[in-house]
């Protein structure tokens, strides 16, 4: 073979391998194309799925929170409910008391504390404490200061008189007691 022939043949190998190369990289972009064409379809269809979850989250909260606004308007509403029928045979008690004619002092009174008493047993059954400080030192938490009197027999800034009694809800302040508090003399 002469030289002339073995370039041709040379270069003819070297366009074969070439157009191999070219066809295999041709393959290999076939192959990956496909593969990022199964991505895309598949990021496609996760996004779908997580549109639609999101979709039926916010569902879900928009009903709960209608719910949860419909209950707190019920609980506002009907707080008292159970309070009014501790209350209810009280009043009754008293309405009872009031229709009685002729009857003596003695019995009025007694009434009126066996009265006091269901109250009493009605305010303890919702958490509700009477606050009667007297002889106690002044708590301004507590305790509403109407006048000071100077007193040497006891401590300055102790209650000597209780002028209205106070009262907590569930150890929340309602009502101060209102007293009078002891001052040093002058």
């Amino acid at each position: 073979m002469s030289a002339e022939e073995v370039k041709q043949e040379a270069g003819a190998e070297a366009l074969e391998n070439t157009e191999a190369e070219m066809l295999r990289e041709e393959a290999s972009l076939i192959a990956d194309e496909a593969a990022l064409v199964a991505q895309l379809e598949e990021a496609q269809k996760k996004a779908e799925e997580n549109w639609d979850l999101l979709l039926r989250t916010r569902a879900e909260m928009d009903n709960l929170r209608r719910r949860t606004q419909k209950d707190l308007e019920s609980a506002h509403k009907f707080a008292l409910e159970k309070f009014m029928l501790e209350l209810l045979p009280i009043k009754d008690s008293m309405e009872l008391g009031l229709a009685v004619e002729g009857a003596s002092a003695e019995v009025l009174h007694e009434g009126m504390v066996l009265t006091l008493n269901m109250l009493q047993n009605a305010f303890e059954k919702f958490n509700v404490v009477e606050i009667d400080p007297l002889h106690d030192k002044f708590n301004p938490e507590l305790h509403q200061a109407m006048s000071m009197q100077p007193n040497a027999e006891v401590e300055p800034n102790t209650v000597i008189a209780v002028m209205q009694k106070g009262y907590t809800l569930n150890d929340r302040l309602v009502r101060p007691a209102m007293v009078m508090v002891s001052k040093a003399p002058e």
